[in-house]
């Protein structure tokens, strides 16, 4: 079942059982209310009826099988009288026998001869409870019963003043039976009402769900297929607009990252293309020469470029494949002063100065020192190329552990400063452009975060204007340390 015919089915039976049940309830009450009137209005005329026999309890009595006296006469005429009005179909004087259980007739409204005094009531043997509980209230009413004439009806019993034993009955129609089946009709009706409107409305707004449903599906065909040049389209503040919000954040994530996949494709074929262009080229010089200490230069040469080209290899497989971050609580300055010391001494034996300035007490940050020294190493490096000078620094600031790396050199181009933690994004002549997409990788596997300073060429004093970064990580402050390893806080390791 499609989804359209899914939802209008269920808003049909929704709105079906909604306008049933308050209708049910509706005759329910209204059934209890019409009922209770009737009761109380057959009780009434029984009792009037009841009372044409005060001061005869007596001669009721004695009355005996076969009577004609004139007595019984009157009492069957003013029954009959009561018979006569329209509210009365039969009326019934008895005397009940609480030993037996039985009804006995005294007098009768039938005239055709087949009841007679002291013939047991057939109807009271049938509705033996209400005559019981009329003994007990001396007063109570039957249920609804159908009669020989197919109109439903009901009794009601009274007991005659100053007795105990002898009771009148009246039978009346139960007339407020035919409004309740014109409401039962009229509920009916509704709920059939109800249930097409129901399937209108649910037919119409399941209908443009189902289309925006199949927007979406399309949209997501053309991605599953690569076509990416078409914008995921779907107007609304819904879930669904939300949902194609998110489908066009995941269109335009899968395409950069595309783009991103043939720029690495091709950088990668670019940079080994040159170091094997030049290892083609040693190779030759080295066969061609008979000079064992040219031989040897020109083999150094071609084992510097398989540095090189391995080191490449490295750097793309290092993006491609990241480590698996291990977060424990430790002291930060000592993968920090770890990465100064790789960098320092060909760093300085070039000419260069690095500088680093730290708090005495330690900087407890939760990352991977392994992962934070590989990130600050990275920055380092892109900073000895770039200029002379070179700044580390580590604080604390608002609660995290924040090192900054900054050099002296001409910074960073405006027009690369929103793109310069992308793959293959660089000013530099040699490298794969991956070093800062690197950093970025590493911080947020730890939880952290990395950001391009505003330009500070005055606080760097020499040279340009220079660039400075930042490296974010979260100290126990910023976060719970349960779960982290203690702190590593030997300050023999940093070397």
């Amino acid at each position: 079942m499609s989804l359209r015919n899914r939802f209008t089915l269920l808003l049909v039976v929704f709105a079906v059982l909604i306008t049933a049940l308050g209708g049910w309830l509706t005759w329910r009450a209204a059934d209890q209310s019409l009922e209770e009137q009737m009761d109380e209005g057959l009780l009434e005329v029984a009792a009037v009826a009841a009372g044409q026999f005060d001061g005869v309890r007596e001669a009721l009595i004695f009355l005996q099988p076969g009577a004609t006296s004139e007595n019984y006469d009157d009492y069957q005429k003013i029954l009959k009288d009561f018979e006569d009005t329209p509210l009365v179909e039969k009326a019934d004087i008895f005397r009940w026998s609480q030993g037996d259980s039985v009804a006995t007739v005294l007098v009768s409204t039938d005239t055709t001869g087949l009841v007679s005094i002291g013939d047991e009531l057939d109807w009271a043997r049938i509705y033996l409870s209400a005559v019981e509980s009329a003994s007990t209230a001396r007063q109570a009413t039957t249920d609804v019963f159908p009669s020989e004439q197919g109109v439903y009806v009901k009794w009601g019993i009274v007991q005659l003043r100053n007795t105990s034993d002898v009771f009148l009955a009246v039978q009346i129609p139960a007339d407020y039976l035919e409004p309740l089946d014109e409401l039962r009709q009229r509920i009916v009706a509704w709920s059939g009402i109800a249930a097409a409107l129901a399937a209108l409305l649910g037919w119409r707004l399941a209908g443009g769900i189902v289309a925006r449903l199949e927007t979406l599906s399309r949209a997501a065909l053309r991605i599953q297929r690569g076509w990416m040049d078409r914008p995921v389209e779907l107007d609304g503040e819904d879930e669904l607009g939300r949902l194609a919000r998110a489908m066009e954040r995941m269109r335009t994530g899968i395409q950069r990252r595309d783009e991103q996949l043939r720029r690495m494709l091709s950088q990668v074929a670019h940079e080994i293309r040159n170091p094997l262009g030049g290892l083609e080229l040693f190779a030759a010089a080295a066969q061609d020469t008979d000079d064992a200490d040219e031989r040897r230069r020109i083999l150094d040469r071609v084992r510097k470029e398989v540095v090189g080209l391995n080191g490449i290899i490295d750097e793309f497989l290092g993006f491609a494949r990241p480590e698996r971050s291990e977060p424990q609580l430790h002291d930060i300055r000592i993968p920090v002063e770890e990465a100064v010391s790789l960098v320092e001494v060909e760093f300085s034996r070039n000419g260069g100065s690095l500088d680093v300035d730290f708090p005495e007490q330690p900087l407890l940050a939760i990352a991977d020192p392994l992962q934070v020294k590989r990130a600050v190493l990275n920055l380092i490096r892109n900073a000895s190329q770039a200029g002379e000078r070179i700044w580390v620094e580590g604080r604390t600031v608002r609660g995290e552990i924040r090192i900054s790396v900054r050099d002296n050199g001409p910074g960073v181009a405006l027009d690369l400063r929103d793109r310069i933690f992308e793959p293959f994004v660089g000013d530099k002549a040699q490298g794969a452009g991956l070093g800062l997409a690197i950093v970025r990788q590493l911080a947020e596997a730890n939880g952290g975060r990395v950001a391009l300073a505003e330009p500070s060429g005055e606080r760097n004093g020499e040279g340009g204007e220079g660039a400075e970064f930042h490296l974010y990580f979260n100290s126990p402050e910023s976060l719970p340390s349960g779960g982290v390893s203690p702190p590593a806080t030997s300050k023999d390791s940093t070397q």
